[in-house]
C-alpha cells in the first residue's frame, strides 16, 4: 500500500491544502467538458447517422461511456486521492516511465496546448465586440529557430487571457474557487436558458424528430460518429486532478465526478434535442463554418442572436480555460514532487498554498504556443493522446486491483467489470480508428510522446 505525504508526516514533502467541496470540483468537470465541441460536433453526427434519434442514441451512448471513465476514475481518485489525475494511476500500475509520459504529453499539448487555443479562439469572439482584438497581423516577430514566434494584438489578448486566469489560481483556491465557479455557473446557466427559452418559445417541430437523411456509410455510421462524441466528452476526468485538495476524498471525488458528468450528459443530450426541434437532421448536416448555433438561433427566434451568442461563448471559453488552467498544473506538480520534473515546480507557495510554480511554468508554455504558428498542428497530433492515456489509466484500476485485491477501497467503480472493460474497449477502438484513417498525423503525435521517454531520464532524480 502506498502511503501519502500526509500520513507519513514527511515535512519534507509539500502537500497541497483540501479546501475544495464536491460542488467546486464537479464545476470543474462540467468547464473542463463543455468546450466548443457541442457547438459543431453534433454538425459532424449529423453527418454520418442516418436519422435523428440514431444521433441522439450516440450521444447518450457517449455519455454512458464517459460515466463509466468517470466511475473507474473515482474508485483510483479515492484510493490514491494525490494531484495528478492519470499520472498518479498509471505511475502505481505500470511504472514511472509509463506515467511521466502522460505528464509530458499533458505539459507540451494536452492542457497547454488546449489552454493557448481556446485563448485564441477567445480573442476571436472578443473581436465581435472590439475588432483590434481578433487582428492577426503582426507587429513584431521573434526569429526564434523551428519556432517563430508573431506577435501581433489577436495573440496579446489571448496572452492577456492566459496571465489573468493564471494569476487567479496563483492566489489560493478561495480566489480561484470563486472566480472559476462563477464561470461555470454562467456557462450552466447560460445553456439552461437557452435551451429552455428555445423549447418553449422558439418556433420548431418535434416532427423533426423522426427526420432523416442519405449518408455514406448507414451500418457504420454511428460508429463513427461515436469518436467525434467522446472528443467532446473528453475532461470528464477532471475532477481527478485536484483530488489531493478535495475534502474527505473518499466520499466527495465519486460525487464530483458521478454528478459532473451525468450533469455534463443531460445537457448535451437537451443541446442535441434543441438542435433537432429547431432543423430537420440534413440541414444540420448541411451547416458549415461553425455556425450551428446562429443557425439554431435564426430558426427558434427569427434572427440571429449574434451579439447574445458571442457574450455566452466568451463566458464558456474563459470557464474552460480557468478549469484547465486549474487542472493542468497538479500534474506537473505530481511529476516534480516524484523527482520526475524541475525540483522547483514541486514548490508550494508558503502563502497561497498553491503549486504556483507549477501554473506559471503551464502558462509560460502556452504563452509560446499562443504566439506560435506551431499551435493547430500540436493540438490535432495529440488529440488522440487523451482517449490514449485515459484508457491506459482505467486499465490500471484492473492492475490495482488484481495487485492489492485486500486493500481498502473508499468507492468501488459501478458497474465493474463490465463498464470500464466497455469503456477501455471503445478506446481501443477509437486510437485505432485514428491511427488507420490519420496515420502522418498520428506517428507525429506519437513522436511528440516518445521524446518524453529520453526526457525522462534527464529529468528522473534519485529521491532521498
Amino acid at each position: 500500500m502506498t502511503v501519502t505525504p500526509e500520513a507519513s508526516g514527511a515535512a519534507s514533502i509539500p502537500t497541497l491544502e483540501r479546501r475544495l467541496g464536491p460542488f467546486d470540483a464537479a464545476a470543474i468537470v462540467l468547464s473542463n467538458v463543455i468546450g466548443g465541441g457541442i457547438f459543431f460536433v453534433p454538425v459532424i453526427v449529423a453527418g454520418l447517422v442516418p436519422s435523428a434519434l440514431g444521433t441522439l442514441g450516440v450521444w447518450l451512448l457517449g455519455g454512458v461511456l464517459a460515466f463509466a471513465g468517470a466511475m473507474a476514475y473515482a474508485e483510483l481518485a479515492a484510493l490514491r486521492p494525490r494531484a495528478g489525475g492519470e499520472y498518479v494511476y498509471l505511475r502505481e500500475a505500470f511504472g514511472p516511465l509509463a506515467a511521466f509520459l502522460t505528464g509530458w504529453t499533458s505539459f507540451v499539448a494536452g492542457f497547454s496546448g488546449a489552454i493557448a487555443a481556446s485563448a485564441v479562439a477567445l480573442a476571436d469572439y472578443v473581436g465581435r465586440f472590439a475588432p483590434a482584438a481578433a487582428d492577426r497581423t503582426p507587429f513584431l516577430t521573434i526569429p526564434i529557430p523551428g519556432l517563430p514566434l508573431s506577435v501581433s494584438p489577436q495573440s496579446l489578448v489571448a496572452l492577456s487571457a492566459i496571465a489573468a486566469l493564471s494569476f487567479v489560481h496563483m492566489r489560493g483556491l478561495g480566489p480561484g474557487r470563486l472566480v472559476h465557479n462563477v464561470l461555470a455557473g454562467l456557462k450552466v446557466s447560460g445553456i439552461v436558458v437557452f435551451i429552455a427559452l428555445g423549447l418553449s418559445l422558439g418556433t420548431g417541430s418535434l416532427s423533426h424528430l423522426s427526420s432523416t437523411h442519405q449518408v455514406i456509410a448507414p451500418s457504420t455510421g454511428w460508429l463513427l460518429a461515436l469518436i467525434p462524441v467522446m472528443f467532446s466528452y473528453s475532461g470528464w476526468n477532471a475532477a481527478a486532478y485536484v483530488a489531493e485538495e478535495i475534502r474527505d476524498p473518499g466520499r466527495n471525488v465519486p460525487i464530483a465526478l458521478g454528478l459532473g458528468t451525468a450533469a455534463v450528459v443531460v445537457l448535451y443530450a437537451a443541446l442535441n434535442l434543441l438542435y433537432l426541434y429547431a432543423m430537420p437532421l440534413a440541414d444540420i448536416a448541411a451547416v458549415q463554418n461553425g455556425r450551428l448555433m446562429d443557425m439554431v438561433a435564426e430558426r427558434l427566434f427569427g434572427f440571429v442572436a449574434g451579439n447574445l451568442l458571442a457574450v455566452f461563448t466568451i463566458v464558456s471559453i474563459s470557464a474552460s480555460i480557468s478549469a484547465m488552467v486549474l487542472a493542468g498544473p497538479r500534474v506537473y506538480f505530481a511529476m516534480a514532487r516524484d523527482g520526475a520534473f524541475l525540483p522547483s515546480v514541486a514548490r508550494v507557495h508558503p502563502t497561497h498554498r498553491t503549486p504556483s510554480r507549477a501554473i506559471l511554468a503551464q502558462a509560460l508554455w502556452s504563452g509560446v504556443l499562443a504566439l506560435s504558428g506551431t499551435l493547430a498542428e500540436l493540438v490535432a497530433y495529440t488529440g488522440f493522446a487523451v482517449v490514449l492515456f485515459s484508457g491506459i489509466a482505467v486499465v490500471s484500476l484492473f492492475v490495482l486491483r488484481h495487485r492489492h485485491p485486500t486493500e481498502v477501497r473508499p468507492f468501488r467503480a459501478w458497474g465493474y467489470p463490465y463498464a470500464p472493460a466497455l469503456f477501455v474497449a471503445a478506446s481501443v477502438v477509437m486510437v485505432t480508428h485514428e491511427i488507420w484513417n490519420s496515420p502522418r498525423t498520428s506517428l507525429f503525435g506519437l513522436a511528440v510522446i516518445a521524446v518524453g521517454a529520453p526526457l525522462y531520464f534527464v529529468f528522473a532524480r534519485p529521491k532521498k
